[in-house]
């Protein structure tokens, strides 16, 4: 499987002129951990998350600083700076991570894997040509890896695999039913489909959905997979 396999492609982003406090409130509303930061031309600047909120002089949690005076300690200086804005900053720009680690729509979930713990972090943009298409996220693996267990292990039939893939998703969006089916919902491997879906999907829903998916040419075997519907955050 590559990456444009299992990415999410409805990516909630951000713009860099953003209010922090707007951020915060959309993270949870969204239910979200974090979000790429673009421009009005698409390209991605950056991306921030909870932990670039952490240490806000709002809440008294910035980090403190003592004045340096020795000249060879001038290299901190910068980070007492990036920490000054991080906590001070009002909008996205100033609190976002610049230097993001990415991958192509061709990378193999290996390498997001080893990526994303190589480097610690949750989540991966997906970009083609220097443009966002997609994000992955630990969970993207993990719905691969519950999937799997029923798929047989790709191999020449990775095109047509994605032509399956493609061929519903553009049949489900002819539907007015299917409102909420997004490409990460769907996994393709070997002929055989993995849906999933929200434990508040309507069943009669989910039946039209796994009938669409069993009319697609080249599809050997349609699998249902729920998973709990997210929870609006108490207060």
């Amino acid at each position: 499987m590559r990456a444009s396999d299992v990415m999410t492609t409805n990516v909630i982003t951000v713009d860099p002129d953003m209010p922090v406090q707007d951020l915060a409130t959309l993270l949870l509303d969204r239910g979200i951990s974090g979000a790429p930061v673009v421009d009005a031309a698409g390209t991605m600047l950056g991306i921030v998350s909870e932990g670039d909120l952490l240490h806000r002089s709002e809440l008294g949690t910035e980090r403190h600083t003592e004045r340096r005076h020795s000249w060879w300690l001038r290299h901190f200086v910068a980070a007492d700076a990036r920490e000054y804005a991080r906590a001070h900053g009002r909008r996205v720009k100033d609190v976002m991570t610049t230097t993001v680690a990415t991958v192509g729509e061709d990378a193999t979930l290996a390498e997001v894997a080893m990526l994303l713990e190589k480097r610690r972090i949750k989540r991966v943009p997906v970009l083609r040509d220097g443009k966002m298409v997609g994000i992955i996220t630990r969970s993207n693996l993990v719905r691969a890896l519950a999937a799997a267990r029923t798929m047989p292990l790709m191999t020449d039939h990775e095109d047509d695999d994605r032509s399956i893939r493609a061929r519903l998703f553009e049949d489900l969006r002819q539907q007015k039913w299917a409102t909420r089916v997004w490409p990460q919902d769907i996994l393709v491997s070997h002929g055989m489909v993995t849906l999933w879906f929200s434990s508040d999907e309507p069943e009669d829903n989910r039946r039209a959905i796994r009938v669409a998916a069993e009319n697609v040419p080249g599809v050997r075997h349609v699998e249902e997979q729920i998973v709990p519907a997210p929870l609006l955050p108490a207060f």
